[in-house]
């Protein structure tokens, strides 16, 4: 009898310390991931091999096999406009730079961001995230706006448009070039090549970042490739003498591997050559050697940012965080149809230009041609509304948080790099920052996509850039070119290329899209063009 009541007692004890373990040991609350945005500058639609090129990148690729692509992401067809709606999660009038970041009175292009937005840093710091940033900075030239007064814990980089990749010597007339850590100017030593630099100063946030035990968001700003063509020998000797076959077959073979990889539908065509772009037939073998060093020359760079995402991700998996991290990698504008001539450049970078590319004391671009390639198979290039000008690829990746092998398809945009991370990072949207009002997001949080779940999408996207504009609405696009003003009209599932004009035959369209795109102009502060004047710094 004693030898049962010691039983029956122990099961009873058992039962109940069992409780008092279900009740008093909760699960530990999950830790919040890490968030990296890659931003690639002037990097064309079919660039990096996943998305068609013959580019080395099996990073990237790695990540989108691994990952989400997004095959109708959109930009706002230029750098400075880009990184304000990407930083705040509106459109770039909203924040302040509604053209480029030279001062002007109007409230929508004064050039830097205002007080009436956040950017993502600021917002995110109430999730208890550190906030870092390496790379280009652009929308703010006074030490007063650079990323440390918005938001930035750690700053590494270039706070102008554009640099030589290898010193920060100016290359316009009258201009000062900035290349700052934190708050203060710095002056790059023997040896600088800014992508690795801004990969060293990122990494280096980041392991100091580990011993404060909390979630960071990292911003990584590549210049890369934006002119001028600069890239280390060892990279450039990897494509010498493979663009010899011209562009009109390169571009064609791009357009099969984008039909291939189900990057664009079977409707797509590929667009023709650009009006600015002899037939290869006719160059002389000079001419046909000097663009084949120009495009090894922005190969290289383009395998060279690759190659330090590789090291960003090692770092990662070293620090065991390589689980707990979503990246973002996408495009600020499309392929950059540029050229280095005219009054706007010193005489001596006029010279340098002469130079092949792959002298490490030219500053040359590819120009049309080459932008014409890195297009492919869209028409256009950056500064325009077409897709040339606006469509990047878009990869996100994230072991156990972004499902892996997913393609979408729906139109999505930079506004809703925001959302997503604030959704990630589990912090509200502020309605109010330092006693300012803050402008409601337009963005969307992507993390339904992540994971593979329904998304309500956009009911439509608006694009204004120096007069040029845009609606894109489901399967409609409406876009104009400045000084035209005139609109066209495209099936983006039939016409994706933008090569069929049906403004003629569908005029009730036209005008539909019309009424939302002037709609969002008074919203948004949207001033013709050509009443904006120069403004100062331009």
């Amino acid at each position: 009898m004693k030898a049962r009541l010691i039983i029956l007692s122990s099961l009873v004890l058992l039962f109940i310390s069992g409780l008092f373990l279900s009740f008093s040991l909760p699960e530990p609350p999950q830790k919040k991931p890490n968030i990296i945005i890659i931003l690639a500058d002037d990097m064309g639609y079919s660039d990096i091999g996943c998305f068609g090129s013959d580019v080395q990148t099996p990073n990237l690729d790695e990540m989108a096999k691994g990952g989400l692509k997004m095959t109708q992401f959109y930009n706002a067809s230029r750098c400075c406009p880009t990184r304000a709606s990407l930083l705040t999660g509106l459109y770039q009038h909203q924040a302040g730079v509604g053209d480029m970041m030279n001062t002007r009175p109007q409230p929508a292009y004064q050039g830097y961001l205002n007080q009436n937005c956040v950017t993502i840093a600021e917002a995110i710091k109430a999730g208890g995230y550190n906030t870092l940033m390496a790379g280009k900075w652009h929308v703010g030239q006074a030490p007063e706006h650079w990323p440390v007064k918005r938001g930035f814990d750690h700053y590494f980089g270039l706070i102008d448009g554009a640099s030589s990749y290898f010193s920060d010597y100016p290359y316009r007339p009258n201009q000062k070039l900035t290349i700052a850590l934190e708050d203060q100017p710095f002056t790059p030593g023997k040896g600088y090549y800014s992508t690795n630099a801004y990969t060293d100063y990122a990494i280096k946030f980041i392991r100091q970042n580990k011993q404060t035990d909390k979630p960071f968001f990292l911003y990584l700003a590549y210049q890369c490739p934006h002119w001028p063509l600069q890239a280390l020998p060892e990279d450039i000797a990897k494509y010498k003498g493979k663009f010899m076959e011209g562009w009109d077959k390169l571009r064609e073979k791009r357009y099969q591997k984008l039909l291939e990889y189900g990057i664009i539908n079977k409707n797509t065509k590929l667009s023709p050559r650009d009006e600015h772009v002899p037939a290869w037939e006719t160059l002389t073998e000079k001419e046909k050697v000097r663009w084949d060093d120009k495009m090894a020359v922005y190969s290289a760079m383009i395998d060279r940012m690759d190659q330090n995402i590789g090291r960003l991700r090692q770092t990662l998996k070293d620090l065991g965080e390589d689980k707990n991290t979503v990246i973002m990698f996408l495009s600020d504008n499309g392929a950059s149809s540029e050229s280095i001539k005219g009054p706007g450049f010193l005489p001596s970078i006029i010279e340098a230009s002469r130079k092949p590319s792959s002298d490490p004391t030219s500053f040359t671009s590819y120009e049309f041609a080459g932008a014409n390639l890195s297009d492919a198979p869209f028409r256009l290039f950056k500064h325009w509304e077409y897709e040339g000008g606006t469509a990047t690829p878009f990869i996100a990746y994230g072991p156990g948080i972004v499902k892996p092998g997913n393609q979408v398809n729906a139109p999505a945009h930079i506004i809703d790099l925001m959302s997503t991370c604030l959704d990630l990072a589990g912090v509200a949207y502020p309605k109010t920052y330092h006693q300012n009002k803050i402008a409601a997001t337009e963005g969307i949080s992507l993390v339904p996509l992540f994971k593979g779940q329904a998304w309500k999408g956009h009911q439509a996207l608006f694009f204004e850039h120096e007069g040029n504009r845009a609606v894109r609405q489901g399967e409609w696009k409406l876009v104009s070119n400045y000084p035209e003003k005139n609109w066209h009209l495209y099936n983006m599932e039939n016409d994706r290329s933008e090569l069929n004009d049906l403004s003629a035959s569908n005029p009730e369209k036209v005008k539909e899209l019309d009424i939302l795109y002037t709609a969002w102009t008074k919203r948004a502060g949207v001033l013709p063009f050509e009443t904006l004047g120069k403004g100062k710094g331009e």
